[in-house]
């Protein structure tokens, strides 16, 4: 009987720890996150995930500076550019499928493409080393409608040179990403929000993730972007580039993108020799390594490498921050154009990191 109620004590003692350091770990994401925490403000949702569990889930601020509905862990934010990781995936399980190889040139897929293109492979198109132009770089002063996929490769005939030689260099490259998402289309037979819905969300239980399209899709818990002008906030949630889906074009939100980074260090979608490669540096054609891998950012940080990726585009502005080995993710989606939330990402991530 002693013993049983020493082992007794002994979890209760134990779980009161565990509790407290919660509790304080609590109160330290919610300092750090003071800036978004304004109630009639748009502002954040922040997550922590630790192993397989979500160990915080936080709303700051409201959905929209109209409605006033407050921001909640389900609430769904455009991911601007943490949309690529996903677009990333659906061009490597393809290539599982044996329906495309990341060698295969672009011309296999577009064989009209402009002949300074003969020498880019999907692979340079995946790491940002294809050396294309940017197709805001090339859209008309003109332009009203917005743009999508389509008139993103549309644009890369009205000019006749690179950056740079296909694998020689990197530069960021939301036109790469764009032409992916064709690619997608191309391969599988399937539009690219279909594909990303049937072949991704779906299986992996992402069940409010969604490629939006005005006119044919819906967002639920959808938070409008917001911009900081003139001492007020101001609803700037679509623009011109705002409708390209392969750069920019997911909306998700903070629990669903938890679902997403247990699937991937659980290898559930692609082996683990596939994973570790989008998740490592790149080494070039030349051999020069870059900082990126298929869809994601790679950097040092705390004597570790490890992938992320920001997102911002007019209105939102996004850091998914993962730490593969040490299983933790934290990820802060805003919708406001105001802050760089990787600097409160990481911030909450020193609460985590041993």
């Amino acid at each position: 009987m002693k013993t049983y109620l020493f082992a007794l004590l002994t979890i209760v003692a134990s779980y009161g720890c565990k509790s407290t350091a919660m509790l304080a770990n609590n109160k330290q994401v919610d300092a750090i996150m003071k800036n978004y925490n304004t109630a009639d403000q748009p502002g954040a949702s922040v997550l922590v995930l630790q192993d397989q569990k979500i160990i915080f889930k936080k709303g700051y601020g409201v959905e929209n500076i109209i409605t006033q509905k407050t921001i909640s862990p389900s609430t769904n934010f455009r991911l601007a550019s943490v949309t690529k990781q996903f677009t990333a995936m659906a061009i490597l399980l393809l290539q599982q499928q044996n329906k495309l190889s990341i060698e295969d040139p672009l011309t296999k897929y577009f064989s009209s493409f402009p002949a300074y293109g003969k020498e880019i492979k999907i692979k340079h198109l995946l790491t940002h080393s294809s050396g294309l132009q940017d197709y805001e770089d090339l859209m008309p002063s003109s332009q009203t409608q917005q743009l999508h996929d389509t008139s993103c490769l549309q644009l890369m005939y009205t000019t006749n040179k690179l950056y740079f030689p296909a694998g020689t260099q990197y530069k960021y490259s939301n036109t790469g990403y764009a032409i992916l998402a064709l690619i997608i289309e191309k391969v599988s037979g399937q539009d690219y929000a279909t594909f990303m819905n049937e072949k991704v969300f779906k299986p992996i239980g992402m069940k409010n993730t969604i490629a939006y399209e005005s006119g044919k899709s819906l967002v639920v818990n959808r938070a409008s972007g917001h911009s900081f002008k003139n001492g007020n906030w101001i609803e700037t949630d679509q623009n011109l580039t705002s409708a390209v889906l392969g750069d920019g074009g997911i909306y998700s939100n903070s629990e669903d993108l938890s679902k997403w980074i247990k699937a991937l260090w659980n290898f559930k979608l692609v082996p683990p020799a596939i994973q570790n490669k989008a998740w490592s540096n790149t080494i070039l054609d030349n051999g020069r390594i870059i900082d990126y891998g298929y869809g994601w950012h790679v950097e040092a940080y705390k004597n570790s490498t490890h992938p992320f990726h920001d997102g911002s585009s007019i209105g939102f502005r996004n850091s998914i921050q993962v730490f593969p080995t040490q299983k933790l993710m934290v990820v802060v989606l805003t919708n406001r154009n105001e802050r760089d939330p990787a600097i409160e990402a990481k911030q909450i991530a020193d609460l985590f990191l041993k």
